[in-house]
C-alpha cells in the first residue's frame, strides 16, 4: 500500500506538502492539491485514520444523519446521494459514513452524541427546514458542516444551493407568457426551505402578471410520482375552474401528472401544459416523456462535488466566502408547453 513518502517521492514534494494537500490546507495552492490527490488515487493511497487523528486532531471522517423512516430499499434517489457523496469524499482521502437515527430519537441529541465521541470531523446536512435547529446547534459547538440548500435570510455557514426562488419565478413567468392564467404548483413538503423559496417565487410571478393565486392550486407533499398523480386528479376533477398549466417540483411528480392526464384523457399540451424542475435522474429522463417535458435543468449529481469541497474546506478552516456556492440552471424548452386551450 502506498504511503505519504511514496507520493512525495513521485511528485518531488515534501511529505508535509503532501499531507497538507490531502487535508485541504489553505497554504497549498489548488494545482498542487489536485496533483497530490490524483497521485494518491492512482497509487491507491489510504490514510491511517488513527495516525491522522493523533497528528492533526482530525479523523478524516464526515457523516450524514438520516431518519430510520426513509425507505432505503426503494429510494434510488437517496442511494445516488449516498454513492455520490461517498465517492467525492473518498477522492479527497476522507471517509463518509451514514448514520441511521432510531425512530422518535431527537435529532439534536444524535448530533450531540456523535460530536461527543469525537469520531467525526463534520456533517453534510440535507433537506433543511425554514427554521433548521441543526444549524445553530452545530455552530454553537464549533462543528464544521455544509448545508445542501439554505435556511434563513442571511446564511453564515457553508452551503451549496441553486436559486430556487428565481427558478420558479422564471418558470411561472414562462407559462404566463404563453397565455396561462390558471397555473398550479405541485411541489414538496411545506416548511422545507427549498419548497418555501420555490413557492415564494411562483407567487411573486403570479402577482407580477396580475393573476390572483388560488389556494387550491398549491399542492404540497412528498416529491413522488404518487403525489403528482393524486394532486392532478384532485385539481382536474374538483368543482370550479381547473388549471391549464401545471408546474412540478421534479420529474417524478411530472411523471405522476402525465399518468393522471392520460387517465383523464386530457392531452399534453393541448388541454394542460406541464413543466418541471429536472433532477436529471438516471432512471427518469425528461426528454423521454411523451410529449418531451419542458424543464429547468440542474442535475442533482452536480451537487456532490461542491458539497464535498465545501465541507472539506470548512474542516480545514478555509474562509466562509469560499464555502458558499450556487449552481447554474438552464431552461430546456420541449413539447409539453403550449398556449392554453380556447375558453
Amino acid at each position: 500500500m502506498a504511503t505519504l513518502k511514496d507520493i512525495a517521492r513521485r511528485l518531488d514534494l515534501s511529505i508535509t506538502q503532501v499531507s497538507r494537500a490531502l487535508n485541504d490546507h489553505s497554504d497549498v495552492n489548488e494545482e498542487t492539491r489536485n496533483r497530490v490527490k490524483a497521485a494518491a488515487r492512482a497509487m491507491n493511497y489510504h490514510p491511517n485514520i488513527s495516525a491522522r487523528k493523533l497528528v492533526s486532531g482530525r479523523s478524516g471522517i464526515v457523516g450524514l444523519v438520516v431518519p430510520l423512516s426513509r425507505n432505503f430499499t426503494s429510494d434510488t434517489l437517496f442511494m445516488e446521494v449516498v454513492a455520490g457523496l461517498s465517492a467525492q469524499f473518498s477522492g479527497r482521502g476522507m471517509q463518509f459514513v451514514l448514520h441511521i437515527m432510531q425512530e422518535d430519537e431527537p435529532v439534536l441529541s444524535v448530533y450531540e452524541r456523535l460530536v461527543g465521541k469525537g469520531a467525526l470531523d463534520g456533517f453534510v446536512l440535507l433537506d433543511p427546514l425554514d427554521d433548521d435547529h441543526r444549524i445553530g446547534f452545530l455552530q454553537a459547538l464549533g462543528v464544521p458542516f455544509v448545508l445542501h440548500g439554505r435556511s434563513g435570510p442571511a446564511p453564515d455557514y457553508p452551503y451549496f444551493d441553486i436559486e430556487n426562488e428565481a427558478i420558479f419565478l422564471a418558470s411561472t413567468q414562462f407559462l404566463a407568457g404563453r397565455g396561462h392564467r390558471r397555473i398550479a404548483l405541485i411541489t414538496g413538503i411545506a416548511g422545507r426551505s427549498y419548497v418555501t423559496a420555490r413557492t415564494r417565487g411562483h407567487l411573486a410571478a403570479l402577482a407580477a402578471a396580475g393573476i390572483a393565486p388560488a389556494e387550491a392550486f398549491l399542492c404540497h407533499g412528498e416529491m413522488t410520482e404518487a403525489h403528482g398523480l393524486i394532486s392532478t386528479v384532485n385539481l382536474l376533477t374538483a368543482p370550479g375552474p381547473r388549471p391549464t398549466a401545471i408546474l412540478c417540483g421534479n420529474v417524478r411528480i411530472a411523471q405522476g401528472v402525465y399518468r393522471a392526464l392520460d387517465s383523464l384523457q386530457l392531452p399534453v399540451p393541448g388541454e394542460v401544459s406541464v413543466m418541471a424542475h429536472d433532477d436529471d435522474l438516471p432512471d427518469l429522463r425528461a426528454s423521454a416523456f411523451f410529449p418531451a417535458l419542458t424543464v429547468t435543468r440542474s442535475p442533482l449529481r452536480d451537487s456532490w462535488k461542491p458539497l464535498a469541497d465545501c465541507l472539506a474546506g470548512a474542516v480545514a478552516g478555509r474562509p466562509l466566502a469560499e464555502l458558499q456556492r450556487v449552481g447554474p440552471t438552464e431552461r430546456i424548452v420541449r413539447d409539453s408547453v403550449a398556449a392554453p386551450p380556447p375558453a
